[in-house]
Parts: C-alpha cells; sequence; structure tokens
C-alpha cells in the first residue's frame, strides 16, 4: 500500500465522534490558554503518524514499526490526560462554583475516563 493509498483507507477500529455543544457554545473552553501549545503539540503527533505511514509504504521491520506506534499512542494518551484535567479545572470546577449543572459535568468527566481507559 501506498501513502497515498493509505491516506485514503478508512480503519475499522476508528470511532469517529461529533463535537458536541454542552451548552457552551463556542466560548472559552478550559484548554483556551494552551491552544497553541495544543496545536503544536498535535502537529507533532500527526508528524508521527505521517511518519508511520512511510514506514509502511518503505517496508520497515515490524518491530521498528510497533515501536513508534506505541511512542504515537503513548503521545495521544499523554494530550487527553492534559486536556481532561484542563477541563477539571475549569469546566467541572466552574459547574462547582456555580452549583449549575455540576452531576452532568462529573457524568461527562466520568465517562471521557472510562472512554480513554478502553483505549
Amino acid at each position: 500500500m501506498t501513502t497515498t493509498e493509505a491516506d485514503q483507507a478508512t480503519p475499522d477500529t476508528v470511532e469517529t465522534v461529533e463535537p458536541t455543544d454542552h451548552g457552551h457554545g463556542h466560548g472559552v473552553h478550559g484548554y483556551h490558554k494552551q491552544k497553541d501549545e495544543h496545536l503544536k503539540r498535535l502537529r507533532r503527533i500527526e508528524g508521527q503518524i505521517r511518519g508511520l505511514q512511510r514506514m509502511v509504504d518503505e517496508d520497515v521491520y515490524c518491530i521498528d514499526i510497533l515501536t513508534q506506534v506505541s511512542a504515537s499512542t503513548k503521545a495521544l494518551q499523554s494530550f487527553a490526560l492534559q486536556l481532561l484535567e484542563e477541563h477539571l479545572r475549569h469546566c467541572v470546577a466552574d459547574a462547582a462554583a456555580t452549583g449549575s449543572g455540576i452531576d452532568e459535568k462529573v457524568e461527562e468527566a466520568t465517562k471521557a475516563i472510562a472512554r480513554m481507559l478502553r483505549t
């Protein structure tokens, strides 16, 4: 498979989740202050994924590819944990402070943690 074919392939195991509003509209979210840092980090992870495609295209040894998959997975998990922490500090803390929607925010965070644990 070439890199171009890999770009067009749709893995069966990828779950697409539509973004939800959760009453925040397009306002400021917990990650807003670190947005540029997050985008930089995601671009770096994107580069790792493109590197994986290149490795497969170039018939690199399986174990070397698996090592890179592991590094990419850890990078995404680390990003997810940071984003979760920011959600707890901003969105959940704000709901607790205002007394509005705290149960909903805790449930959202719990479900997000459960999704992360399943991966």
